[in-house]
Protein backbone atom coordinates (compact mmCIF):
# COMPACT_ATOMS: atom_id res chain seq x y z
CA UNK A 1 0.00 0.00 0.00
CA UNK A 2 1.75 3.39 -1.12
CA UNK A 3 1.94 6.03 1.90
CA UNK A 4 2.87 9.31 0.76
CA UNK A 5 4.71 12.03 2.71
CA UNK A 6 5.15 15.64 1.84
CA UNK A 7 8.47 16.94 3.29
CA UNK A 8 8.84 20.59 4.15
CA UNK A 9 12.74 21.94 4.73
CA UNK A 10 13.88 25.04 6.65
CA UNK A 11 14.94 27.68 4.74
CA UNK A 12 14.23 31.09 6.67
CA UNK A 13 11.81 33.45 5.17
CA UNK A 14 12.41 31.47 1.80
CA UNK A 15 9.59 29.12 3.40
CA UNK A 16 7.01 31.35 1.48
CA UNK A 17 8.61 29.28 -1.49
CA UNK A 18 6.91 26.50 -0.11
CA UNK A 19 3.33 27.73 -0.43
CA UNK A 20 3.24 28.34 -3.74
CA UNK A 21 4.48 24.93 -4.61
CA UNK A 22 1.76 23.10 -2.24
CA UNK A 23 -0.74 25.65 -3.86
CA UNK A 24 0.03 24.07 -6.69
CA UNK A 25 0.32 20.49 -5.43
CA UNK A 26 -3.37 20.59 -4.03
CA UNK A 27 -4.96 22.78 -6.69
CA UNK A 28 -3.40 19.49 -8.61
CA UNK A 29 -5.48 17.06 -6.33
CA UNK A 30 -2.78 15.65 -4.26
CA UNK A 31 -2.90 14.81 -0.66
CA UNK A 32 -0.39 13.38 1.56
CA UNK A 33 -0.91 10.64 4.06
CA UNK A 34 1.64 12.17 6.53
CA UNK A 35 3.53 15.72 6.80
CA UNK A 36 7.00 16.41 8.25
CA UNK A 37 8.61 20.24 8.57
CA UNK A 38 11.71 21.10 9.88
CA UNK A 39 12.60 24.71 11.34
CA UNK A 40 10.33 27.23 8.94
CA UNK A 41 8.86 23.81 7.25
CA UNK A 42 7.53 22.77 10.43
CA UNK A 43 5.99 25.78 10.28
CA UNK A 44 4.13 25.31 6.70
CA UNK A 45 3.91 21.47 7.39
CA UNK A 46 1.68 22.04 11.04
CA UNK A 47 -0.84 24.07 9.38
CA UNK A 48 -1.17 22.43 6.61
CA UNK A 49 -1.94 19.05 8.41
CA UNK A 50 -4.43 21.31 10.49
CA UNK A 51 -5.56 22.38 7.48
CA UNK A 52 -5.72 20.51 4.54
CA UNK A 53 -6.67 21.13 1.13
CA UNK A 54 -7.50 24.09 -0.81
CA UNK A 55 -8.71 26.50 1.53
CA UNK A 56 -5.90 25.51 4.40
CA UNK A 57 -3.29 26.00 1.40
CA UNK A 58 -5.00 29.63 0.61
CA UNK A 59 -5.62 30.62 4.44
CA UNK A 60 -1.73 30.21 4.78
CA UNK A 61 -0.77 32.00 1.56
CA UNK A 62 -2.63 34.76 3.09
CA UNK A 63 -0.64 34.37 6.38
CA UNK A 64 2.85 34.46 4.52
CA UNK A 65 1.96 37.30 2.55
CA UNK A 66 1.14 39.35 5.79
CA UNK A 67 3.91 38.51 7.79
CA UNK A 68 7.16 41.22 8.20
CA UNK A 69 10.22 40.45 9.66
CA UNK A 70 9.94 42.78 12.46
CA UNK A 71 6.63 40.78 13.68
CA UNK A 72 9.33 37.51 14.29
CA UNK A 73 12.74 38.74 14.42
CA UNK A 74 12.81 42.12 16.09
CA UNK A 75 16.36 42.58 16.18
CA UNK A 76 17.68 45.48 16.93
CA UNK A 77 21.37 47.16 17.88
CA UNK A 78 20.80 47.18 21.09
CA UNK A 79 19.70 43.12 20.45
CA UNK A 80 22.90 42.36 18.98
CA UNK A 81 24.74 44.07 21.72
CA UNK A 82 23.43 42.13 24.07
CA UNK A 83 24.13 39.10 22.59
CA UNK A 84 27.69 39.91 22.08
CA UNK A 85 28.32 41.09 25.61
CA UNK A 86 27.77 37.77 26.96
CA UNK A 87 24.47 38.46 28.28
CA UNK A 88 22.43 36.26 26.68
CA UNK A 89 23.80 33.73 23.98
CA UNK A 90 20.50 34.96 21.11
CA UNK A 91 19.97 37.38 19.20
CA UNK A 92 16.25 37.88 19.82
CA UNK A 93 13.51 36.42 22.13
CA UNK A 94 10.75 34.16 20.83
CA UNK A 95 8.16 36.31 22.11
CA UNK A 96 6.73 37.45 18.50
CA UNK A 97 7.01 34.43 16.86
CA UNK A 98 5.32 32.17 19.84
CA UNK A 99 2.29 35.17 19.24
CA UNK A 100 2.11 34.07 15.41
CA UNK A 101 1.97 30.56 16.30
CA UNK A 102 -0.56 30.73 19.17
CA UNK A 103 -2.93 32.96 17.14
CA UNK A 104 -2.79 29.81 14.42
CA UNK A 105 -2.56 27.07 16.27
CA UNK A 106 -3.56 27.82 19.93
CA UNK A 107 -3.75 24.58 22.24
CA UNK A 108 -3.68 22.91 19.15
CA UNK A 109 -1.64 19.14 19.60
CA UNK A 110 0.07 17.27 16.79
CA UNK A 111 -1.62 14.43 17.70
CA UNK A 112 -4.68 16.07 16.76
CA UNK A 113 -4.28 17.78 13.94
CA UNK A 114 -6.05 16.11 10.74
CA UNK A 115 -3.14 14.78 8.94
CA UNK A 116 -0.11 12.91 10.26
CA UNK A 117 1.77 15.17 11.35
CA UNK A 118 5.76 14.94 12.48
CA UNK A 119 7.79 17.59 13.27
CA UNK A 120 11.64 17.56 13.35
CA UNK A 121 14.29 19.64 16.23
CA UNK A 122 17.56 19.14 17.30
CA UNK A 123 18.90 18.21 20.64
CA UNK A 124 20.92 20.77 22.17
CA UNK A 125 23.15 18.86 23.81
CA UNK A 126 24.26 16.10 21.57
CA UNK A 127 22.91 17.43 18.26
CA UNK A 128 20.78 14.18 17.43
CA UNK A 129 17.50 14.78 15.52
CA UNK A 130 14.85 15.08 17.74
CA UNK A 131 11.07 13.78 16.19
CA UNK A 132 8.17 15.09 17.39
CA UNK A 133 4.79 13.19 16.96
CA UNK A 134 3.04 14.60 19.97
CA UNK A 135 2.60 17.54 22.18
CA UNK A 136 1.58 21.15 21.92
CA UNK A 137 1.94 22.22 18.12
CA UNK A 138 3.37 25.68 19.31
CA UNK A 139 5.92 24.52 21.20
CA UNK A 140 7.20 21.82 18.95
CA UNK A 141 7.47 24.41 15.70
CA UNK A 142 8.89 26.87 18.56
CA UNK A 143 11.50 24.60 19.19
CA UNK A 144 11.80 23.58 15.39
CA UNK A 145 12.33 27.31 14.35
CA UNK A 146 14.71 28.08 17.35
CA UNK A 147 17.73 29.33 14.59
CA UNK A 148 20.69 29.12 17.01
CA UNK A 149 22.19 32.47 17.87
CA UNK A 150 18.69 33.95 16.75
CA UNK A 151 16.39 32.77 18.91
CA UNK A 152 16.75 30.67 22.31
CA UNK A 153 16.60 26.72 23.14
CA UNK A 154 12.74 25.95 23.69
CA UNK A 155 12.40 23.42 26.75
CA UNK A 156 9.94 20.39 25.48
CA UNK A 157 9.15 17.32 27.02
CA UNK A 158 12.62 18.05 29.32
CA UNK A 159 14.88 18.19 26.57
CA UNK A 160 16.67 21.61 25.27
CA UNK A 161 15.47 21.70 21.82
CA UNK A 162 17.15 23.87 18.98
CA UNK A 163 16.41 24.35 15.02
CA UNK A 164 15.44 21.17 12.92
CA UNK A 165 17.38 22.10 10.43
CA UNK A 166 20.96 21.65 11.99
CA UNK A 167 20.15 18.11 12.43
CA UNK A 168 18.26 16.93 9.83
CA UNK A 169 16.98 19.94 7.28
CA UNK A 170 14.76 18.58 4.79
CA UNK A 171 13.61 15.18 6.37
CA UNK A 172 13.51 12.70 3.74
CA UNK A 173 14.97 10.04 5.69
CA UNK A 174 12.46 10.60 8.47
CA UNK A 175 9.91 10.06 6.19
CA UNK A 176 11.24 7.24 5.23
CA UNK A 177 11.66 5.48 8.52
CA UNK A 178 8.00 6.04 9.52
CA UNK A 179 6.98 4.31 6.43
CA UNK A 180 6.61 6.61 3.45
CA UNK A 181 6.77 4.63 0.36
CA UNK A 182 6.25 8.33 -1.85
CA UNK A 183 8.02 11.52 -0.60
CA UNK A 184 7.14 14.74 -2.07
CA UNK A 185 9.82 17.24 -1.41
CA UNK A 186 9.54 20.69 -0.75
CA UNK A 187 12.75 22.50 -0.66
CA UNK A 188 13.16 26.79 -0.05
CA UNK A 189 16.03 27.94 -1.38
CA UNK A 190 19.78 27.05 -2.20
CA UNK A 191 22.76 29.54 -3.00
CA UNK A 192 23.69 29.67 -6.76
CA UNK A 193 27.04 29.23 -8.46
CA UNK A 194 25.66 32.52 -10.66
CA UNK A 195 24.26 34.87 -7.84
CA UNK A 196 26.43 37.67 -6.83
CA UNK A 197 28.78 37.69 -3.82
CA UNK A 198 27.36 37.17 -0.67
CA UNK A 199 27.63 40.41 0.99
CA UNK A 200 27.56 40.86 5.01
CA UNK A 201 28.40 38.61 7.66
CA UNK A 202 24.36 37.06 7.48
CA UNK A 203 24.75 36.43 3.81
CA UNK A 204 28.39 34.87 4.21
CA UNK A 205 26.89 32.51 6.93
CA UNK A 206 23.96 31.79 4.56
CA UNK A 207 25.83 30.95 1.71
CA UNK A 208 27.84 28.32 3.57
CA UNK A 209 24.70 26.54 5.36
CA UNK A 210 22.91 26.84 1.47
CA UNK A 211 26.03 24.61 0.09
CA UNK A 212 26.12 22.19 3.04
CA UNK A 213 22.16 21.42 3.22
CA UNK A 214 22.34 20.94 -0.74
CA UNK A 215 24.95 18.65 -0.65
CA UNK A 216 23.33 16.88 2.32
CA UNK A 217 19.98 16.67 0.31
CA UNK A 218 21.80 15.33 -2.99
CA UNK A 219 23.10 12.59 -0.98
CA UNK A 220 19.87 11.86 0.90
CA UNK A 221 18.07 11.52 -2.71
CA UNK A 222 20.96 9.36 -4.11
CA UNK A 223 21.09 7.18 -0.79
CA UNK A 224 17.13 6.79 -0.36
CA UNK A 225 15.92 6.81 -4.00
CA UNK A 226 16.21 3.16 -3.86
CA UNK A 227 13.95 2.66 -0.49
CA UNK A 228 10.76 4.89 -1.77
CA UNK A 229 9.87 7.27 -4.85
CA UNK A 230 11.24 10.99 -4.12
CA UNK A 231 10.09 13.90 -6.14
CA UNK A 232 11.26 16.72 -5.61
CA UNK A 233 9.39 20.36 -6.45
CA UNK A 234 12.03 22.11 -8.40
CA UNK A 235 13.71 24.82 -6.10
CA UNK A 236 13.71 28.64 -7.47
CA UNK A 237 16.74 29.36 -9.02
CA UNK A 238 18.71 32.07 -9.81
CA UNK A 239 17.48 33.00 -6.23
CA UNK A 240 18.76 35.96 -4.90
CA UNK A 241 16.63 36.71 -1.49
CA UNK A 242 18.29 36.77 2.43
CA UNK A 243 16.06 33.94 4.07
CA UNK A 244 15.97 37.20 6.98
CA UNK A 245 13.97 39.24 4.03
CA UNK A 246 10.25 39.03 4.61
CA UNK A 247 9.30 41.64 2.67
CA UNK A 248 9.49 39.71 -0.85
CA UNK A 249 7.47 36.83 0.26
CA UNK A 250 4.09 37.32 -2.11
CA UNK A 251 6.82 37.76 -5.30
CA UNK A 252 8.60 34.45 -3.98
CA UNK A 253 5.23 32.38 -4.04
CA UNK A 254 3.86 33.36 -7.17
CA UNK A 255 7.33 32.79 -8.68
CA UNK A 256 7.18 28.82 -7.17
CA UNK A 257 3.75 28.62 -8.11
CA UNK A 258 4.70 28.83 -11.73
CA UNK A 259 7.33 27.19 -11.94
CA UNK A 260 5.59 23.88 -9.71
CA UNK A 261 2.49 23.86 -12.19
CA UNK A 262 4.89 23.70 -15.19
CA UNK A 263 6.77 20.94 -13.62
CA UNK A 264 3.65 19.28 -12.99
CA UNK A 265 2.20 19.42 -16.43
CA UNK A 266 5.15 17.98 -17.39
CA UNK A 267 4.81 14.90 -15.15
CA UNK A 268 7.28 16.07 -12.81
CA UNK A 269 5.70 14.01 -10.70
CA UNK A 270 7.24 10.74 -12.34
CA UNK A 271 10.95 11.74 -12.03
CA UNK A 272 13.31 10.87 -9.92
CA UNK A 273 15.76 13.57 -10.64
CA UNK A 274 18.26 15.32 -8.46
CA UNK A 275 17.29 18.60 -9.18
CA UNK A 276 19.78 21.22 -11.51
CA UNK A 277 19.69 23.84 -8.93
CA UNK A 278 21.54 21.15 -6.83
CA UNK A 279 24.41 20.70 -9.03
CA UNK A 280 27.15 23.18 -10.34
CA UNK A 281 25.14 25.17 -12.94
CA UNK A 282 25.16 28.04 -15.71
CA UNK A 283 22.55 30.26 -16.63
CA UNK A 284 22.17 31.60 -20.12
CA UNK A 285 20.21 34.82 -21.29
CA UNK A 286 17.73 32.77 -22.83
CA UNK A 287 17.06 30.52 -19.77
CA UNK A 288 17.92 31.97 -16.89
CA UNK A 289 16.22 29.49 -14.76
CA UNK A 290 17.45 26.01 -14.15
CA UNK A 291 15.02 24.79 -17.01
CA UNK A 292 16.07 20.67 -16.87
CA UNK A 293 14.07 20.58 -13.84
CA UNK A 294 10.88 21.93 -15.56
CA UNK A 295 11.77 18.98 -18.25
CA UNK A 296 11.58 15.43 -15.90
CA UNK A 297 12.33 12.49 -18.03
CA UNK A 298 9.33 10.55 -19.08
CA UNK A 299 8.23 7.56 -17.12
CA UNK A 300 6.78 4.45 -17.90
CA UNK A 301 3.71 4.90 -16.21
CA UNK A 302 1.94 8.39 -16.33
CA UNK A 303 -1.66 8.76 -14.19
CA UNK A 304 -4.17 10.55 -16.68
CA UNK A 305 -6.96 10.90 -14.25
CA UNK A 306 -8.29 14.39 -13.95
CA UNK A 307 -6.34 16.69 -10.85
CA UNK A 308 -9.19 16.63 -8.61
CA UNK A 309 -8.97 12.44 -8.55
CA UNK A 310 -5.24 12.00 -7.98
CA UNK A 311 -5.01 11.02 -4.71
CA UNK A 312 -1.60 9.51 -3.82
Amino acid sequence: MEKTAFVFAGGGSLGAIQVGMLRELVAWGLTPDLVIGASAGAINGAYFACHPGREGAAQLEQLWRAIRRAEIMPWSWRSLLGMLGGSRGYLVDAFGLRTLLNRNFGDARLEGAALPLHVVATDMQSGAEVLLSSGGIVDAVLASAAIPGVFPPVQFEGRSLIDGGVANNTPVSTAIRLGATRVIVLPAGFTCSERRPPRGALEHAFNALSLLVARQLVHDLQHWSSHAHISVVPPLCPLDISPYDYSRCGELIDRAAGTTALWLSRNGLDSQNVPGALHPHTHDAESPSCSADLHPAPHQHHDHSPPAERHL
